[in-house]
């Protein structure tokens, strides 16, 4: 298997968001999820996966004051505090394999926009989803890949997700509150079919 930090270390440190096709201007999809779950300011949000995307600059702008961003390659998450600046200061960062992530506190809000969809493996969906089961208390929101997206991203098999796999992924701990679809233009004109849902923790 080909080493997962090394590659998005490789990808972070050639490419400029406008040569990946992740990259969102405005993150407005998550940050609507993020809205609907109605909760103040004051809650703790992880952003899965987040790299170098812009959603924590929004979060911080509108005043969350405990964001979190996890992330594999440390070369995006200095890129994300470099656009930052001072701000930087006002989130956590770290740098680690989501499956290999042990928490130090639990998070209210867990979002994560095309992270999940990488896990190719049992195992490997398995550890995330009893890490999120057990570090998330009231809500998850999560974009991947639908039956309608790319089969590979990033030079990188994935798996594909519709309404009801996904949910059966996260019975154990989630019960699903709504989903949508969603066409991504990437940079580079082309479209890539996105599942959107967000989930209410089983308590």
């Amino acid at each position: 298997m080909p080493d997962k930090k090394a590659h998005w270390e490789s990808v972070y440190a050639t490419k400029q968001p406008n040569e990946v096709s992740w990259t969102q201007e405005v993150p407005q999809t998550s940050l609507s999820f993020i809205h609907s779950f109605d909760l103040p300011k004051s809650v703790r949000i992880i952003d899965v996966g987040g790299g170098d995307s812009k959603l924590v600059d929004y979060l911080v702008a509108e005043g969350y004051v405990n964001v979190t961003v996890l992330d594999i390659s440390e070369k995006a998450l200095e890129r994300a505090k470099m656009r930052l600046g001072l701000l930087a200061k006002k989130v956590t960062w770290i740098n680690s394999d989501i499956t290999e992530f042990e928490p130090k506190e639990r998070y209210d809000i867990w979002h994560d926009r095309a992270t999940f969809h990488f896990l190719t493996t049992s195992e490997q969906i398995n550890k995330y989803l009893s890490i999120a089961g057990s570090s998330v208390t009231s809500y998850m929101t999560i974009g991947t890949f639908s039956n309608n997206g790319p089969k590979k991203c990033s030079g990188l098999d994935i798996t594909q997700y519709s309404e009801e796999q996904l949910q059966q992924k996260l019975a154990e701990y989630f019960s699903k509150i709504k989903c949508i679809t969603e066409d991504h233009t990437t940079p580079f004109n082309t479209i890539q079919n996105f599942l959107f849902c967000s989930f209410k923790k089983i308590s």
